[in-house]
This record gives C-alpha cells, sequence and structure tokens, in this order.
C-alpha cells in the first residue's frame, strides 16, 4: 500500500474526471428514485476500502467490525485492489449501487465530491474540529467537508545511525547541512544521498518538502523559490553526494539503496519501517527533512485515506453510515490505526501520548503538523501542476537544462 498512501497513478486519476463526468450527467442523487430499505436492509452497511493486502486488511476490518457493533449495524465490507478502487466507484455510480461508506485516497476526494457522488458531513452534524490542518483541507471541496481521516503520513529524512557517527556528524537541519554532510558521506560505493525523482507522480511528492518548504507555489513554478529547490537537487547530483539513478528509482527502490548501504540519507516514510527493521545490523534514526534555514518548519505532502458517505439516495443507511465513519475516526480508533499501521492520529490532541507510545514515529508526528495536502491550494487541477513538477524536475537532474529553464519551459507547456 505504500505507493498509494503516497501519489495517486495517471490511470486512476483519468478514472476520477470521467466518473465527475459520467455522474454529472446522470445528475446524480437529484432525479435518482430509490426505494424505502426494508428494516434488514438498513442494518447491513455496504463498506467499499482498498484494504486488500495484509496486515492492512484484517488490521482495518477490526475496526470496521467493532464499529459496526458500536452503531448497531451489520459491515459488509468489501475490500479491492488499490488499482481498482476508481474503477469500480465509477461502475457503481452509473448503477446507483455506490457503497454506504466510501474509503478514497484524500487526493481523489475533491474531484469524486465534486462529481456529486458523495454527501457533506454537515447533514451528519459531523465537523473536523481539532484535527491536523492540511488532513481537514484535502477532505474539503468548496468550502464543505466530505470525508474524515483517522491516520495519515508523510514523508522524512532517514538517517544511517552508523555511517553518521563514523562521520562524526548529527542528522542534518537545514540545507546547508545536507549538502556539507551527504558530500562527507559519500564514499567508495556510498552517496551521502538519495531521494525518489522519477517522470511520475512520485517524484512529484518526494520534490515537494523542498519546494513548499522554501516558499515555491504549484501555480506558477517558474519562480525563483523552486529553481532554488531544484538547484540543491542538481547540485548534489554535481558534486557526486546523490547519484544520478535517483531519476529512476521508485520509493522502494531508494529504500533498497539504503537498506544495502549504498545510501547514507534517504526522503522516504513510515511505510518503510517493517522492511527496515527486517534488516540484521541496521540501525537507523528519522527526523524532519532539512529546512532552508534553521528554524523554519518543514512543509510536507499529507499522504493517507479518507472516509466518505457517498450519496446513495437511502437517508437512513446514510445516517448510519455517518455514524460508522464517525466511530473509525474516534479517538480509540485513531490510536489503534496509528500504532498498529505505523502512521500518525489526525487529531492534534492525541499527538503528544502517541510519540510517547510510539516514539519512532516521533518525527511524522512533527512533520504532519504543518503538512498540506496536495489539492488543498488547485483542488482538482493538483494533477496539471504535478505533472509540471515531476517534469521540470527530470529535465534538470538529467542535464537537459538549468533548473530555471526547465521550470520556465514546463510551466508553460
Amino acid at each position: 500500500m505504500a505507493w498509494l498512501l503516497a501519489f495517486p497513478s495517471r490511470s486512476r486519476l483519468a478514472g476520477v474526471a470521467v466518473l465527475a463526468v459520467l455522474i454529472a450527467g446522470a445528475a446524480y442523487g437529484a432525479s435518482t428514485s430509490v426505494a424505502a430499505p426494508t428494516s434488514a436492509q438498513a442494518t447491513t452497511i455496504r463498506v467499499l476500502d482498498y484494504y486488500a493486502v495484509e496486515p492492512d486488511k484484517t488490521i482495518v476490518g477490526n475496526v470496521l467490525t467493532a464499529c459496526g457493533k458500536s452503531v448497531g449495524v451489520k459491515i459488509n465490507r468489501d475490500a479491492i485492489p488499490g488499482a481498482n478502487l476508481i474503477q469500480r466507484v465509477l461502475q457503481e455510480a452509473s448503477s446507483h449501487t455506490l457503497p454506504d461508506v466510501l474509503m478514497l485516497d484524500n487526493p481523489d476526494l475533491q474531484q469524486i465530491a465534486q462529481s456529486g457522488a458523495l454527501t457533506p458531513l454537515s447533514n451528519y452534524g459531523i465537523s473536523a474540529t481539532g484535527y491536523v490542518k492540511g488532513v481537514i483541507a484535502a477532505s474539503t471541496y468548496k468550502g464543505k467537508l466530505y470525508g474524515l481521516q483517522p491516520i495519515t503520513n508523510s514523508i522524512a529524512l532517514f538517517y544511517n545511525k552508523d555511517l553518521l557517527a563514523k562521520a562524526g556528524i548529527t542528522p542534518p537541519k537545514t540545507w546547508a547541512d545536507l549538502r556539507a554532510d551527504s558530500k562527507k558521506l559519500t564514499s567508495g560505493s556510498t552517496y551521502g544521498f538519495a531521494l525518489s525523482a522519477p517522470a511520475t507522480y512520485e517524484g512529484t511528492w518526494q520534490f515537494m518538502p523542498f519546494m513548499w518548504s522554501n516558499g515555491g507555489n504549484e501555480r506558477n513554478i517558474n519562480t525563483p523559490n523552486v529553481a532554488a529547490a531544484l538547484q540543491l537537487l542538481v547540485d548534489m547530483k554535481s558534486d557526486g553526494s546523490m547519484s544520478p539513478s535517483v531519476v529512476n528509482w521508485s520509493q522502494s527502490g531508494v529504500d533498497d539503496q539504503f537498506k544495502a548501504g549504498t545510501a547514507a540519507m534517504m526522503v522516504n516514510g513510515p511505510w518503510q519501517f517493517p522492511v527496515l527493521n527486517g534488516v540484521g545490523g541496521l540501525h537507523y534514526g528519522v527526523v524532519p527533512i532539512p529546512v532552508p534555514k534553521a528554524g523554519q518548519p518543514v512543509v510536507s505532502p499529507l499522504g493517507g485515506e479518507t472516509w466518505t458517505v457517498p450519496n446513495t439516495g437511502d437517508k437512513t443507511k446514510e445516517q448510519l453510515a455517518a455514524k460508522v465513519v464517525q466511530c473509525i475516526n474516534s479517538n480509540k480508533n485513531q490510536m489503534v490505526l496509528g500504532k498498529e499501521r505505523q502512521v500518525v492520529p489526525t487529531k492534534l490532541a492525541l499527538l503528544p501520548q502517541f510519540v510517547k507510545a510510539n516514539p519512532a514515529l516521533a518525527a511524522f508526528a512533527t512533520v504532519v503538523k504543518t503538512a498540506r495536502a496536495r489539492t488543498g491550494e488547485l483542488g482538482v487541477n493538483w494533477p496539471n501542476a504535478a505533472t509540471k513538477i515531476y517534469t521540470a524536475e527530470q529535465c534538470a537532474l538529467t542535464g537537459q537544462g538549468t533548473p530555471q529553464s526547465c521550470l520556465a519551459q514546463a510551466q508553460s507547456g
């Protein structure tokens, strides 16, 4: 599930766009006639999600079962592969058979909400007061909250404790530290720094902390702020402290380099913990990604999934479904899901006690407080900007142009 937690694929985004047209053409929820449910029907809530792989399938399934009992309904769950979710939603929207509770990767929510397939959670008296600001933005469309996200993730800097100790350095906090430390850690077959920079949305996801933390904005990437962030990566590639192969590496590929000892530091997410913890002799730590100047907050992208109540036309079930969504987001379940899935609760008040119980996630708990939703600025137009960003990054890192010229070309294109 790491890739889905990180960024939506191009095919999934295309499916979302088709769904918006399909539902809008059918005037979903406006003229659809739905038969009144029987009492038996009303006590069964159908849930659709993409946690189809263990251990997440069982972890989430246990929470759903418990919530069903709490609300007084039977949960009929359909967990399918992530790549198939949007296509399934499209099919069920066209046949007016949407589930009662629908889980979505958070960047997909705004386009699904735009289509009319979801109901505002305010209909059920639900708010997101006390949640991480970026999480609220990710589940909001035109000022209305359409989803609640119990847990989230982001990316941070992983470092090899033994290699840094041998070099006599501490984890970097600023860009200047990162450059100097990466150069010092580069020796033999080991590069000082690695990140994922392919010509995909995954490359954009990993570049965002550098761009956003330096004041860059996806509305216009042809700016000195974005150019400086891209120049940082170009410089590290040029001085040999970052492999030129980063343009081909996925996040899992970067993790392979780190666990093999050929990268002393890397940008990655908590979904790598199970893999890294299984490597004998590897001692690593995690800190927030370095920022341009000391004391600045890092601004990283938020990942994770949000839970919604589709517009089925069955008001009885919609009310029950909303209670299930509330239950999934309870304090208890946020703590349980955070611990078992190695991610972070989205309620700010829970973070101190969560970090105390799960110290390995301390850096991520810090990062999410100032993290941003990918769709927060441009909404449904985010995918176009994401494409421009990874296009410019590839251009600069493969030597096709300077950061300034590559950004200008990508922005105009």
